[in-house]
């Protein structure tokens, strides 16, 4: 079911499922997807006794700002913040957290600076928290060249081109993340909505300008990206998925992040999974939270 909160900053959208004393599950998707993405990994943890939270990222569906003044960042610490800001409203003081690209970021943060909060961590393709200190040193060209849309959105033109056909720029995204998923056109439109979000091109434009150090952050996350900025560890139990099909982040070009993971810890391979694990693999995915839930006693 569909339902709303207010925090301080956001009216969030979210859907909750499962019974209201279930163990608590927050699941955070990434750009550019949506709640949708985990239709399929919520029955396996509500028939386990889980209830079940996902919400509308900021800029995505029906969360909207409450002030026309806030900045419209995607900075980390904004998605961190707005999680924990969840959690807050929801009354819930720990749940297992899971995500992926930009909800695995999230989870993330709050997993790393909160660990009272986060009962334990699912996240897709690692450690997720930015160093931006060295975004600018170059990778390989074989890396460089997958992160074209990240290039793309610096400059004006890129705005241009994703408030112009955002639909269609997606799509391109989903097909180049995810080759191996063949995906039909009524579950892509069933996301794609989502980008009608009047908030979404801002959202979306300042986060990739800000993990490269060109724009600044929202002034009032200022304390969290600086301890972020330290890259911490996290403490808390933590499976981590790889897609072997992922088209954006493969494989062999992943930096080794286990050594931020300084609690229980587990790496997973998924075959046949590209960038949207969660969709692709839902099996995959719920049988890791499940298995955290079960970690933590």
């Amino acid at each position: 079911m569909l339902k709303n909160i207010t925090t301080k900053l956001l009216d969030i959208a979210y859907d909750e499922q499962g019974e209201s004393n279930g163990w608590p599950v927050v699941l955070l998707h990434g750009f550019p997807y949506d709640i949708h993405t985990y239709d399929e990994v919520t029955p396996h943890l509500v028939s386990q006794g889980a209830r079940v939270i996902t919400p509308y990222l900021r800029g995505y569906g029906s969360t909207r700002f409450l002030a026309s003044a806030t900045l419209r960042s995607g900075q980390q610490a904004a998605l961190g913040a707005d999680l924990l800001a969840l959690l807050d409203a929801l009354h819930i003081e720990q749940a297992v957290l899971g995500g992926y690209d930009w909800g695995g970021r999230a989870a993330c943060v709050v997993a790393a600076l909160y660990p009272a909060r986060a009962r334990g961590l699912v996240s897709v393709n690692g450690y997720n928290i930015q160093d931006i200190a060295t975004a600018m040193r170059p990778a390989s060209p074989e890396k460089e060249h997958r992160l074209w849309y990240q290039y793309y959105f610096h400059s004006e033109r890129g705005r241009a081109g994703l408030t112009e056909d955002r639909r269609a720029f997606c799509r391109l995204l989903w097909s180049l993340w995810s080759p191996t998923w063949r995906f039909d056109d009524d579950t892509y439109a069933r996301t794609a909505t989502a980008f009608d979000n009047p908030d979404f091109v801002d959202v979306v434009i300042h986060s990739y300008r800000h993990r490269f150090g060109l724009v600044d952050g929202d002034p009032q996350f200022d304390d969290m990206e600086r301890r972020l900025a330290s890259t911490p560890s996290i403490t808390v139990p933590a499976i981590t998925l790889e897609g072997d099909a992922d088209g954006v982040s493969p494989l062999a070009e992943r930096p080794a992040g286990s050594k931020r993971f300084t609690g229980r810890h587990e790496n997973r391979v998924v075959r046949n999974a590209g960038h949207n694990l969660p969709q692709e693999a839902p099996e995959a995915f719920a049988q890791a939270v499940l298995d955290i839930n079960d970690w933590a006693g």
